[in-house]
């Protein structure tokens, strides 16, 4: 008769048939996140509410598709929602230090650009050929001429009142000198020496009077010279005027309903006069260098820096920013270096994502943005005060630099933060400003029920990752393969794991072992060709464990029986793989009453979870043995050949028998291994990593040779969790392995031991020989022998 706790084959893994289910080759998947019902809820809320503070965390653990399935979900509502206006920043004429923002509809930043660097190019066509025409020429001599007759009849005036001296009048440029006449003829300086004193005295006399009467006729000069330039100014106002209003004619119209883009314009026009005058006059062109540099002058004066500008039919913007230090969050201001001075002006501005993603949706990784100094507090600062303010947080380091106050731009989007559940409830209980801004939580699950829907959906995604990648088809037995994959990482024959991405990333692995096999689809068999070698890549101290137990450097007994020896089960998480492997656990009881000693606690080793559950053992011994007597026991329990820190409480049941074992002198088999924790009442409770636990002894007896007596014993509650591997099932199938799944501690004994453990009758009492009656009487021996210590100690 077979043992009702021997679990049949078909319990000990799960197995996908989709038979019945249809895929089309190339699935479009709906707005929808797998399996994630409460989050997508919780999604779809926050970024439907549009009041201030509604900022959404999605709060879930790493490698669980997050990203990926966030950013499907937005990109699909973002398209339907109306795209942002485009910003750009232009010089501000009258103070350069804070450049202006101007508001521009959405694709129009770079069309205005374009549109300025086409005017900029009219403008040197224009200039300096504007000034260098016969009709501006006339003018400006009709101007100088009026200013060199006044001149000339003021210098004629006294030209004939030196005549009527006998004094000569010469005029060199600007400068006038005098020569004395005589017979007709000018004198020179040597002609001049020669004449009287008297003569000399009043040719000097009679030219301080000219040059008295000069001063007096030449009073008004500077007012001449002034309006000369007045007029000169006016007309090169006048006619760069003529030259400039045509270019801007079409602008104007072009651009009549957008305000600020009008606003800016008339900026430019009033400000190019001067540019015109200081750059570009016919004169000042020759001084200057050639046409590219006038033009790079000009784009570097008046080109708008684009800051954003969105394609009018791309709908709300959706950025993720993968490395959110403050520089690439807020924008920066750039420098140039300008003879050992860094100098920067509105062109060296750069946007960063609050930028790009304003009018939108912007999804950072919360982790990194708390690791960055400033961001944290600079992202509430923005979302608060509702406008993007580009400054450097860092203190002055001593740069002799010229800096910048851009105008701020209004700030209108919604902040998606992905984190864990610990960064999650840091943020709540150490920041008081965090659940004001971040509302609304999105708790992602870390398993989905395993349902047809969930498959069919699960399937789908799948084919569309092959897809996507340019991996090979998949069949249907790939998928089952795969699906079963996916149930054995989230232990549980119900439930997927929310780590979709681990199975995804499969598809590609097996991809390249089908290729390899020249193979038109993706197969089962490539499938488990690609989880093989994953496992013998991450493989290495499984092996040299096992290893090590096959050359007896670490004692493993898997035949006989031994007391106060038991072997338990552990799983070893190494770097990012886990696999199981047995543990030696032994005991040894001895009279006193010091309790039951922990050596792995006592040594500093075991970890806290640890030390409850063997704590939980004398609370075990005392309800179901010591009823009558005082609990009176020395006991010590080791895991043998165990270096570093143990946790958990899935030992607990296997140092419980391996406990009453040594007390009671009872043999267990050592073909068996165990695991589960226990509660006081000796009720077997769930553990986690079955599969690998089994797995993991399985390997050691298969190395050792399997002869039908091995087995693994489990809680019971851990049933639905089995998904072992097939060479496991092969084994079980031809009767060389067995699972047996227990629920309480005396099934456990029984199955360990093969001997009664025995039940307690209306008096409390066990039948003679079992287990249990062994126990009480050995434990009633030893308190007995405490008691008489007593005495005599007394006596």
């Amino acid at each position: 008769m077979s043992n009702p706790l021997k679990l049949p084959l078909a319990s000990l893994k799960l197995h996908v048939d989709l038979a019945g289910f249809e895929f089309p080759e190339v699935p479009r998947l709906q707005n929808s996140i797998l399996g994630q019902t409460r989050a997508q809820s919780a999604l779809e809320f926050g970024v439907a509410m549009p009041n201030p503070g509604y900022n959404i965390f999605i709060m879930g653990e790493p490698g669980s598709g997050r990203l990926t399935m966030i950013n499907n979900h937005l990109d699909t509502l973002a398209q339907n929602l109306p795209t942002p206006p485009s910003y750009a920043y232009v010089d501000n004429f009258d103070n350069p230090r804070e450049p202006i923002a101007i508001e521009l509809p959405a694709e129009q930043g770079q069309a205005f650009s374009k549109a300025i660097e086409k005017l900029l190019d009219d403008l040197l066509a224009t200039f300096p050929a504007a000034l260098e025409n016969p009709t501006y020429q006339q003018k400006k001599t009709a101007i100088e001429r009026q200013f060199n007759q006044a001149y000339n009849a003021a210098v004629d005036l006294v030209d004939k009142k030196a005549h009527s001296f006998a004094i000569a009048l010469f005029r060199e440029s600007e400068s006038i000198t005098f020569a004395p006449i005589r017979n007709n003829k000018t004198l020179n300086e040597e002609q001049f020496t020669q004449l009287p004193q008297k003569d000399r005295e009043l040719f000097h006399q009679q030219v301080e009077e000219l040059e008295d009467y000069l001063s007096e006729v030449l009073l008004e000069l500077p007012l001449w010279r002034r309006t000369m330039v007045e007029k000169t100014k006016q007309l090169d106002s006048d006619t760069i005027s003529l030259a400039i209003d045509p270019l801007f004619a079409e602008l104007n119209d072009s651009y009549q309903n957008i305000d600020d883009a009008i606003t800016y314009l008339a900026e430019i026009r009033k400000h190019l006069e001067q540019t015109v005058v200081d750059y570009l006059m016919p004169l000042r062109s020759l001084e200057s260098r050639d046409h590219n540099s006038k033009r790079q002058m000009l784009l570097e004066q008046y080109l708008p820096n684009i800051v954003v500008d969105h394609k009018q039919d791309n709908g709300a913007p959706v950025i993720y920013e993968a490395h959110p230090v403050y520089k690439n969050l807020f924008g920066r201001i750039e420098y140039i270096s300008d003879q050992g001075t860094l100098v920067t002006n509105y062109r060296q501005i750069c946007t960063g994502s609050l930028h790009k993603a304003n009018g939108g949706y912007l999804i950072l990784d919360a982790e990194k943005l708390l690791t960055y100094p400033f961001v944290w507090e600079g992202l509430k600062r923005a979302l608060q005060s509702g406008r993007i303010e580009i400054e450097s947080p860092y203190s002055e380091l001593g740069i002799n630099t010229i800096t910048l106050k851009p105008e701020v731009i209004p700030l209108n989007l919604k902040v998606i933060l992905v984190g864990s559940r610990d960064i999650y409830y840091l943020l709540e209980e150490m920041d008081s400003e965090f659940n004001e801004m971040f509302k609304i939580l999105a708790d992602f699950d870390d398993y989905i029920p395993r349902t047809d829907d969930s498959m069919l959906k699960f399937a789908q995604l799948m084919i569309k990752q092959a897809a996507d990648s340019g991996a090979k088809p998949l069949t249907r037995q790939a998928i089952e393969g795969l699906i079963e994959h996916n149930c054995r990482l989230s232990e549980s024959q119900q439930h997927f794991s929310a780590h979709i991405k681990d199975t995804l990333e499969i598809i590609g692995e097996a991809n390249l072992f089908c290729r390899q096999a020249n193979g038109e689809q993706i197969d089962r068999l490539h499938i488990e060709q690609a989880l093989a070698a994953r496992e013998y890549r991450n493989g290495r101290m499984s092996q040299n464990i096992l290893e090590e137990m096959l050359d007896g450097t670490i004692l493993i007994d898997t035949e006989g029986e031994a007391i106060g020896k038991i072997n338990g089960l552990t799983v070893l998480e190494i770097g990012g793989s886990s696999f199981g492997a047995p543990a030696r656990i032994t005991t040894t009881v001895y009279p006193g009453s010091r309790g039951i000693i922990d050596i792995e606690r006592e040594a500093e080793l075991g970890q806290a979870i640890h030390s409850k559950g063997v704590l939980i053992l004398t609370g075990y011994l005392g309800h179901f043995y010591a009823q009558q007597f005082p609990l009176a026991i020395s006991a010590s329990i080791a895991i043998e050949q165990s270096y570093s820190y143990i946790d958990g409480d899935s030992a607990s049941l296997a140092e419980l028998c391996c406990l009453i074992s040594a007390l009671t002198r009872t043999p267990i088999k050592q073909s068996f291994a165990i695991t589960g924790s226990i509660n006081q009442y000796g009720e077997v409770q769930a553990i986690g990593g079955v599969n690998e636990k089994i797995e993991g002894f399985f390997r050691l007896c298969q190395a050792r040779g399997l002869n039908g007596h091995h087995a693994a014993i489990i809680p019971a509650a851990n049933k639905r969790n089995l998904m072992l591997k097939q060479e496991v099932l092969d084994a079980v199938a031809q009767g060389l392995f067995a699972v047996y799944a227990v629920a309480s501690v005396n099934e456990a004994l029984e199955l360990l031991t093969g001997q009664q453990v025995g039940i307690a009758d209306e008096t409390g009492n066990y039948p003679e020989n079992s287990i249990n009656f062994k126990a009480i009487s050995r434990l009633k021996e030893i308190s007995d022998l405490a008691a008489e210590d007593d005495k005599e100690e007394g006596g």
